[in-house]
């Protein structure tokens, strides 16, 4: 069962939740992304039996903070809140997110050591530094106060994330469909901007800290974030890492043209983490005492 949550004057921004079993995974868009980004990777997750959600980040979501009002923490507190609404249905949980979507997925890793089972990082973004970014982006790095950081909006250019370029048309067409210009769907408020780079800070302060085994999906031609992110986190994540070096894709990696291998190697990837935690529990588990024979003569 398909549950969507809708805004009548921005209908593209969807909130998406699978009804499935006993193991839960939590997506993540990405910085002014949509849940639309996750829906191909969280249908196939539904149909192999999880129970999904892919919430819509109030404030992360291009749209949804036109005065530039939230912080990261505003952005986190949610996936904090459905987090818990998937620990209380499901005795297993997986946290995944695309591009800054991962960010966030990590710093709940950091946090719930104990509660977060794996991490799925598609195109983790540390910064962005992908070869479609101006080099002139890195002025950006100046600029450390809020009120600064309004005078500020930063536009995308083709090719979007996306190298398909049937994708990426139909894209594009269904946002002119829903009477949005590119500049609404692609800009990113210079304060929206300043508080992922602060995110990124605290989570990077003790990356050894995130234990949980994570699988990073990365393209080698990203055109939004270099490969130099994913190894950056390869190297200083504190627990078992699987890196999946795409070689025909941008940064969307969910939507681009190796979707299909992102999400064979994301199922596959927790299945066998569910195969070693059941082992584990196997092990942990005390062993049931068995009655001694005592012969009685007569």
């Amino acid at each position: 069962m398909t549950k969507t949550t809708k805004n009548k004057k921005l209908g593209m921004l969807t909130g998406l939740s699978y009804e499935g079993g006993r193991v839960g995974v939590l997506l993540i868009h990405s910085l002014g992304g949509t849940p639309l980004e996750l829906k191909y990777v969280a249908q196939g997750f539904a149909r192999e039996g999880y129970t999904v959600k892919c919430p819509m980040l109030p404030g992360m979501t291009n749209g949804t903070d036109v005065l530039s009002l939230s912080r990261w923490q505003d952005w986190y507190s949610e996936v904090e809140r459905v987090f818990e609404e998937l620990c209380q249905s499901c005795d297993t949980v997986f946290v995944g997110g695309l591009s800054a979507g991962s960010i966030l997925a990590l710093k709940l890793a950091k946090e719930r050591p104990e509660d977060v089972a794996g991490v799925l990082a598609f195109a983790p973004t540390l910064y962005p530094n992908g070869w479609a970014i101006p080099w002139t982006f890195n002025l950006y790095r100046l600029v450390t106060a809020r009120w600064f950081a309004r005078l500020f909006w930063f536009s995308q250019r083709a090719p979007y994330g996306i190298k398909d370029e049937r994708i990426r048309k139909f894209m594009v067409d269904s946002f002119k469909a829903e009477d949005r210009t590119l500049e609404e769907v692609y800009a990113r408020p210079g304060v929206m901007v300043l508080e992922f780079r602060r995110l990124v800070r605290q989570v990077l302060k003790d990356l050894s800290s995130v234990t949980a085994p994570t699988l990073i999906a990365h393209p080698r031609q990203d055109d939004q974030s270099c490969l130099r992110n994913a190894l950056k986190l390869q190297y200083k994540l504190g627990g078992a890492v699987e890196a999946l070096v795409l070689d025909d894709s941008y940064h969307i990696v969910t939507l681009d043209r190796q979707r299909d291998f992102v999400l064979d190697r994301a199922l596959d990837f927790t299945s066998r983490q569910l195969s070693r935690i059941e082992s584990e529990r196997k092990a942990a588990a005390p062993k049931r005492r068995t009655a001694d024979i005592v012969e009685i003569s007569g």
